[in-house]
C-alpha cells in the first residue's frame, strides 16, 4: 500500500504540483470542464432514451444489460482509447486528426504538397526523432509511405474523412444536446407540445453561437463552475437514487450481463448499440480541445470527476427504472426528485448550452489545421486569448454551423433521428482517428507489434460493430448528416487539390535564372530606390509574375523581395525561427526571399 502511495504521489501528483500552484490547477480544471467535458457530460440526457427508443425494455434484465453495455463502453472508449492512448499520439499539444496528420508528415513525407524544405527540420520545435536502425519495420512504412503516392492519398482520404465528420459533429452536437434538455419541459409541464420544444431549442442554438466570439478562457471561466454544479448533480441524483430505489444495478458491473443482453434477443441487442455509443460522444472533442489545455488536466480531471460522476448518474437512472417503472425514454427527467426537478432542470440546459460549445471550439481547431496543411480554403481568424495561440474563433464557420443546427433541428425534431445521426458522425470521426493512431504507432512510436494488433482488434472491432448498427437506422432522417459530411470531405479533397496543382503550376513557370542573369543587375530595366515585396507561394526559383513585371512596368524597385507564407508541420514555430532570409543571383542583384513560417 505504501508503494502504490509513493507511486501515485510521484508519478500522477508530483507534476501538478511541480507544474502550478493548487489554486492555478483549479482555474484549469474549471475552463477544462466548461470547454472540453461539455459534451460528454450531458449524455446522460438522451443515451438511456435513444437506446430505449432503438430497443424497447423487456423486463428488468434488459435495463441491467444495457447498463453493463453503457458502463462498459465508457471504460473502453473515452477513458482506455481516448484518456490513456490517444490523448499521447498529440502533435506538441495539438489534438485532432489534422494534428495527427501533421505529426506524421514530420516523421515521413506524406504531403502531397512539394514545398518540403531541409531547413524546415532545424526548427527547434520540429523534434524530429529518425526511427532507429534497429526497427525494420518502422523504416519499412516509412519507405513505403515516402514512395507510394495511392498510400499518400489513402493517408489524406482518412483525415479529410474524419475532419469532414468533425464538422459535421460540430452541426450535430448542439442541435442533441439542446434538444434533449428542452424536451424536459414535456415532464415538468405536459401540456407542452413538440413544436414549442424546437422554437426554445432554435432560441437557445441562436444565443449559443452568439456568445462564441467572447473566446474560450473568458466562457470556459464563466461556465465551468456551472458544469461543476451540473457533474455534482448527475453523482448526487445517481446516489439518491440507488439508496432510495434499487442499488442491486452494481451488479451491471460484472461483464456477464452483457452476454445475457445479447442472449436474450441478439437483433433488439445489436441494434441498440446506436443509442448506446452516445454515452461515448464528446470522445473525440477530448482530443480535438487538446490545444486548449494540458494533457493531465484532461486526463487528471475526467479520472477523478467526470467519469464517476457519469457512471452514477447512469446507475441512478437504471435504480429508477427498476423500481418505479414509467417511461425509459425520458430516464433522466423521471429519475430527479421531486422537489429538485426545476433546479436540475435550469442547469441541465445551461449544462446543454456548454455541451454545445465544446464541438465548436473543436471544429474551429480542426479548421485552421486544415487551412495550414491546404485543405481548407482561407478564412478570417480571431485568436482570443493573448497567452494561449490554440484559442481561436472563426466567425464564418461559427455562423455556418449556427445555421446548419437550426435547420437540422427544424428538419429533425426527433432526437432518436438526431441520436442516429449524433452515432453516424461520432463514429465517422472515431474510425479516422484509430486509423492514424495506428500508424503513429507503427511509425513513431515504434511500439511492440502485439500491442498494436490488440489495439486495433478491440477499438476497430467495436466502431465497426456501433457503426454497423447505426447505419441500420440511416434511412429514417439521419442520412442527412452523412450527406453533409460527404459534401465538407469533397470540398476539402478538391481544395487540396487545387492548391497543390497551382503550386506545381508555378514550379513549373517559374522564370529562369539564366534569362535572370542575362538581363543584368538593373534586370533590363530602370531600378528605382526602395523595397519591392512580391507575395507568391514558391520556396524556391524566381516566380513567373516577376517576368511579366519586368516587361509591364518601366520600373523596379532597387531592393526586391520574393515574400513565401509556408506552413511547417509543428504547432508554433518560435519566434526567432519564423523568417528565413536567403539571397537569390548574385549580390549585385539585390533580390531577396523572405519565408515566412
Amino acid at each position: 500500500m505504501k508503494q502504490e502511495h509513493h507511486y501515485f504521489h510521484s508519478k500522477i501528483l508530483k507534476p501538478y504540483l511541480q507544474d502550478a500552484s493548487f489554486g492555478k490547477s483549479l482555474f484549469l480544471v474549471c475552463q477544462t470542464l466548461g470547454v472540453v467535458f461539455g459534451d460528454v457530460g450531458t449524455s446522460p440526457l438522451y443515451t438511456f432514451s435513444v437506446m430505449f427508443s432503438r430497443a424497447p425494455v423487456d423486463g428488468n434484465e434488459d435495463i441491467i444489460g444495457a447498463l453493463s453495455l453503457v458502463l462498459y463502453t465508457l471504460i473502453l472508449v473515452p477513458l482506455i482509447k481516448y484518456i490513456l492512448i490517444v490523448l499521447l499520439a498529440n502533435d506538441d499539444g495539438e489534438g485532432g486528426t489534422v494534428a495527427l496528420y501533421s505529426l506524421i508528415c514530420r516523421h515521413a513525407k506524406v504531403s502531397l504538397l512539394p514545398n518540403q524544405l531541409a531547413s524546415d527540420t532545424r526548427i527547434s520545435s520540429f523534434r524530429l526523432k529518425v526511427p532507429s536502425a534497429e526497427l525494420e519495420r518502422s523504416l519499412k512504412i516509412k519507405e513505403y509511405l515516402e514512395t507510394s503516392l495511392a498510400l499518400k492519398k489513402l493517408v489524406l482520404v482518412l483525415v479529410l474523412a474524419g475532419t469532414s465528420m468533425v464538422i459535421a459533429d460540430g452541426v450535430v452536437t448542439p442541435a442533441m444536446s439542446v434538444i434533449s434538455a428542452v424536451r424536459g419541459f414535456k415532464v415538468g409541464v405536459p401540456t407542452v407540445e413538440q413544436d414549442h420544444v424546437v422554437m426554445i431549442s432554435v432560441a437557445y442554438l441562436v444565443i449559443l453561437f452568439s456568445v462564441q466570439k467572447y473566446g474560450t478562457s473568458k466562457v470556459g471561466l464563466v461556465i465551468g463552475p456551472a458544469l461543476f454544479i451540473w457533474f455534482c448533480s448527475l453523482g448526487g441524483i445517481g446516489i439518491y437514487n440507488l439508496v432510495k430505489h434499487d442499488s442491486s444495478v452494481v451488479k451491471a458491473f460484472n461483464p456477464i450481463h452483457i452476454y445475457y443482453y445479447f442472449k436474450r434477443d441478439s437483433y433488439k441487442a445489436w441494434y441498440s448499440l446506436g443509442g448506446c455509443l452516445l454515452c461515448a460522444t464528446g470522445s473525440e472533442a477530448m482530443f480535438a480541445d487538446l490545444c486548449y489545455f494540458p494533457v493531465r488536466t484532461i486526463q487528471f480531471t475526467f479520472v477523478f470527476l467526470v467519469l464517476p460522476c457519469l457512471m452514477l448518474g447512469y446507475m441512478g437512472q437504471a435504480a429508477y427504472l427498476l423500481d418505479k417503472g414509467g417511461d425509459p425514454t425520458q430516464a433522466f427527467f423521471s429519475s430527479i426528485p421531486d422537489g429538485a426537478f426545476w433546479p436540475v432542470f435550469l442547469i441541465a440546459n445551461i449544462a446543454a448550452l456548454i455541451a454545445s460549445r465544446t464541438m465548436t471550439t473543436a471544429t474551429f481547431s480542426c479548421i485552421k489545421q486544415s487551412t495550414a496543411l491546404g485543405c481548407f480554403p482561407r478564412l478570417k481568424i480571431v485568436h482570443t486569448s493573448r497567452k494561449f495561440m490554440g484559442q481561436i474563433y472563426i466567425p464564418a464557420i461559427n455562423w455556418f454551423l449556427m445555421a446548419s443546427a437550426v435547420l437540422l433541428v427544424c428538419t429533425i425534431a426527433s432526437t432518436n433521428e438526431i441520436g442516429n445521426a449524433y452515432g453516424i458522425a461520432e463514429l465517422g470521426v472515431m474510425m479516422m482517428t484509430t486509423f492514424l493512431v495506428i500508424l503513429v504507432m507503427l511509425l513513431i512510436w515504434q511500439i511492440n507489434i502485439v500491442i498494436v494488433v490488440l489495439f486495433s482488434l478491440i477499438f476497430l472491432g467495436l466502431e465497426l460493430l456501433f457503426f454497423s448498427s447505426v447505419l441500420r437506422g440511416i434511412g429514417d432522417g439521419s442520412w442527412i448528416i452523412l450527406v453533409f459530411g460527404i459534401v465538407m470531405f469533397l470540398m476539402m479533397y478538391i481544395w487540396n487539390y487545387g492548391s497543390k496543382l497551382k503550386y506545381e503550376t508555378e514550379v513549373k513557370k517559374k522564370m529562369s535564372m539564366d534569362v535572370l542573369r542575362g538581363l543584368g543587375c538593373n534586370l533590363g530595366t530602370v531600378r528605382a530606390p526602395g523595397i519591392g515585396l512580391l507575395y507568391n507561394e514558391l520556396v524556391k526559383g524566381v516566380p513567373a509574375i516577376f517576368g511579366h513585371f519586368l516587361t509591364t512596368l518601366p520600373a523596379v524597385h532597387s531592393m526586391i523581395i520574393f515574400v513565401c507564407i509556408k506552413y511547417v508541420p509543428v504547432p508554433v514555430v518560435p519566434q526567432n525561427e519564423r523568417f528565413l532570409f536567403r539571397r537569390v543571383c548574385s549580390k549585385s542583384y539585390h533580390i531577396f526571399r523572405c519565408i515566412a513560417r
